[in-house]
């Protein structure tokens, strides 16, 4: 079996990236990298979403930005601005054509379907898989989305949804999530935060279907792709094993109270590539520690009180647009912290402090 210097298991977002970063910036000119990757084709499968703060290596992928966004709650609509931090969708099909394209012309770096080809004794490990026993009683983050075409213009293609809870709760934290790509096209996402372990908030084309018909008013249209998926909104236990780094979602990249993963990974890779020389001695890169404390309570207050939650995201959006995009992206100061804390319901915070 062959051996490598790197070997990354997992090929999507994370891996990808970290694997693009080494290369663009030379530090696989002497070493071998190994990408292992059960799929047999790249083809369009995510959208990722994110408020941009910098620069970043994937500008070409994206599909669209806006500067104005909404939050419908029922009786009320709340619009932001968000032009200091415009909010970018990525298509995942061009982020992977990207990438491949660029990594298939190093020849050291090769591509393989199942860690049994290689012998990863030697090299260090990136690890995008984690190896938590995951459970459908934890809370996640899970969704499915249609992307429609309409046969006359219908959307705003300058604003997006953020967030509509104008739709069955089914005691859990329920919203739809528009994007806009153009007049006539959109994504259109039914979301749930809740444990997977009721069958009857799965129905998923069901809300989907319901919702363009008679929230968005839209009779006749056709889906042009359709995306699923679920984010797990708890702290990832892996076994640590020598020479081996966890990344992405299994690298505490997702923040819990969001899922926003996209630019964690990023900064991730970043850090990894700017210490690769000394991998085997550098801290681990994490998320500020202070986001997974306030994380923690707000998700305990979710779980305990999902029927408040509507409420309490129109409270948390009373803070400036700056202050609550910058918190919402782990880019906030102390005193953003404290002005998005002043804003939410005290007792119940309280509450949930030490659950």
């Amino acid at each position: 079996m062959k051996e490598f210097d790197y070997v990354i298991i997992g090929g999507g977002c994370a891996g990808l990236s970290l694997a693009y970063e080494l290369d663009l910036h030379d530090k696989l000119k002497n070493k071998t990298l190994a990408i292992i990757d059960p799929r047999k084709n790249y083809e369009r499968d995510k959208t990722w979403s994110f408020w941009k703060f910098n620069n970043h290596n994937f500008e070409d992928c994206v599909i669209k930005s806006w500067k104005d966004f909404s939050i419908n709650f029922p009786q009320k609509t709340k619009f932001v601005r968000c032009d200091q931090t415009p909010y970018q969708s990525i298509d995942s099909g061009l982020f992977y054509k990207k990438i491949i394209n660029k990594l298939r012309l190093n020849k050291n770096i090769q591509f393989f379907k199942n860690v049994n080809e290689i012998n990863m004794e030697n090299g260090f490990i990136f690890n995008s898989v984690s190896t938590t026993n995951h459970s459908k009683s934890q809370l996640w983050q899970h969704f499915m989305g249609f992307e429609i075409e309409t046969s006359k213009n219908f959307f705003d293609e300058e604003i997006f949804n953020l967030m509509d809870f104008n739709c069955e709760q089914n005691g859990e934290v329920h919203f739809f999530y528009t994007l806009p790509f153009s007049k006539t096209r959109a994504l259109v996402e039914t979301t749930w935060l809740s444990k997977l372990n009721r069958n009857e908030l799965l129905n998923y084309e069901e809300q989907l279907k319901d919702y363009v018909n008679n929230n968005l008013n839209i009779k006749k249209y056709k889906i042009i792709y359709s995306e699923k998926g679920a984010i797990p909104l708890f702290q990832q236990k892996n076994i640590k094993r020598a020479n081996e780094m966890y990344i992405g979602t299994a690298g505490g990249m997702t923040r819990l109270s969001t899922g926003y993963t996209f630019l964690n990974i990023q900064d991730q890779s970043k850090y990894i590539r700017e210490n690769i020389d000394n991998i085997n001695n550098v801290e681990i890169f994490k998320i500020n520690k202070k986001y997974n404390l306030l994380d923690n309570i707000f998700l305990n207050v979710l779980s305990n009180h999902p029927e408040k939650m509507p409420n309490i995201f129109f409270k948390l959006f009373k803070a400036p647009p700056k202050t609550i995009i910058n918190f919402l992206s782990n880019k906030s100061s102390f005193f953003e912290d404290l002005s998005i804390i002043w804003k939410l319901p005290k007792l119940i915070f309280l509450k949930n402090l030490f659950k």
